[in-house]
């Protein structure tokens, strides 16, 4: 039905830069909300960016001003392009799409997750 596919993760110096890719298919009316979140070894999840269906971006304090978060409407894709990164942003990339969709041939209404990329800042 519908499917989020991530690409983009690997393993970078810190200072180096990755851009992380979020592609949705299938029966897509529409989306609303993309985002990111992350989650380190040991830690909770925790929300990276936001970006509204009209355009608008949130940012977590600690990527503010290092990641940009975008979108591709006719694509179905976010994308979040990460610079100057740090150990400490280590962690699995998870990206969501808030999007509306045929699903069983029932219009819906509901969140759906990526299956997560490695992001891996180490010298």
């Amino acid at each position: 039905q519908v499917q989020l596919v991530e690409s983009g993760g690997g393993l970078v110096q810190p200072g180096g830069s990755l851009r992380l890719s979020c592609a949705a298919s299938g029966r897509i009316f529409s989306i609303n909300t993309m985002g990111w979140y992350r989650r380190a070894p040991g830690k909770q999840r925790e929300l990276v960016a936001t970006i509204t269906g009209g355009g608008s971006t949130n940012y977590a304090d600690f990527v503010r001003g290092r990641f940009t978060i975008s979108r591709d409407n006719a694509k179905n894709t976010v994308y979040l392009q990460m610079n100057s990164l740090k150990a400490e942003d280590t962690a699995v990339y998870y990206c969501y799409q808030n999007l509306r969709a045929l699903v069983f041939d029932v219009l819906r209404t509901d969140d759906y997750w990526g299956q997560g990329t490695q992001v891996t800042v180490s010298s």
